[in-house]
């Protein structure tokens, strides 16, 4: 059988770092994309010379890096996992609302979070036809409630990325192409703020979810096991959102 290829952003740690390894022990080949260099002290093999240096911020680093990526596809592309996010705070740590954002940081959150997706999408939609693939949008909890630590860019993106899920959805399927988005909530990463135990007082299963949990729904709307779901969002939070 011809070796599947996913394609992911934001491969550095937590989510992505867990879908790398979900991926890998499938036996699929992971090409990752991010800001930093491939990190010695992953396991897998032939990593580094499947990774891509982009910097998602800057559109025209993102369209050059487009065809670096299709020369390592040789034609074929079966999942795209768009999963880059970042989320700016201010000078203590404190979460940037609508009135303390400035004009840059609200650019630079959406060409990362909302249009890098767009750009990778539409590069590699005939790669991604050519193996009736999948794309999944990495959205969040915050896209739909405002979140104590999540900023307005932040969550104005993810908004943002649902509601490019649903419009992809419409545009790729005819290619054969599905397209959904998950919807993380708090997840135990390196990355979790301060007083996030209060919110897991509220989740009704009580616990933080754990980065292979979102791994796991990444893989299954990857995989021929959800041959007919497109246009959805997964939301994963324990019940959070009830």
């Amino acid at each position: 059988m011809t070796q599947k290829t996913m394609l992911l952003t934001g491969a550095s740690r937590g989510i992505g770092h867990s879908t790398v390894r979900r991926f890998n022990n499938e036996g699929w080949r992971v090409i990752t994309c991010s800001r930093q260099p491939f990190p010695a002290e992953c396991p897998w093999g032939g990593g580094a010379e499947n990774h891509v240096e982009i910097d998602l911020a800057d559109p025209n680093d993102t369209i050059r890096a487009v065809e670096v990526i299709r020369e390592k596809l040789g034609g074929r592309l079966d999942a795209l996992v768009n999963n880059a996010g970042i989320s700016p705070k201010g000078p203590e740590g404190e979460r940037l609302n609508t009135l303390d954002t400035d004009l840059k940081t609200w650019g630079h959150v959406f060409h990362v979070n909302f249009f890098a997706s767009v750009v990778l999408a539409r590069g590699l939609k005939d790669e991604l036809a050519a193996a009736k693939g999948a794309i999944v949008n990495v959205t969040s909890i915050a896209g739909y409630r405002v979140h104590p630590f999540a900023g307005a860019a932040y969550a104005t993106s993810k908004a943002a990325l649902k509601a490019l899920t649903r419009e992809m959805a419409h545009d790729f399927g005819p290619l054969g192409v599905r397209v959904n988005a998950i919807a993380p909530g708090e997840i135990e990463t390196a990355i979790l703020s301060p007083g996030t135990d209060k919110i897991v007082e509220q989740i009704p299963l009580r616990r933080l979810g754990q980065a292979e949990e979102v791994a796991d729904t990444i893989f299954f709307l990857c995989s021929d096991a959800s041959s007919y779901i497109s246009g959805t969002e997964i939301e994963i939070n324990g019940g959070q959102h009830v």
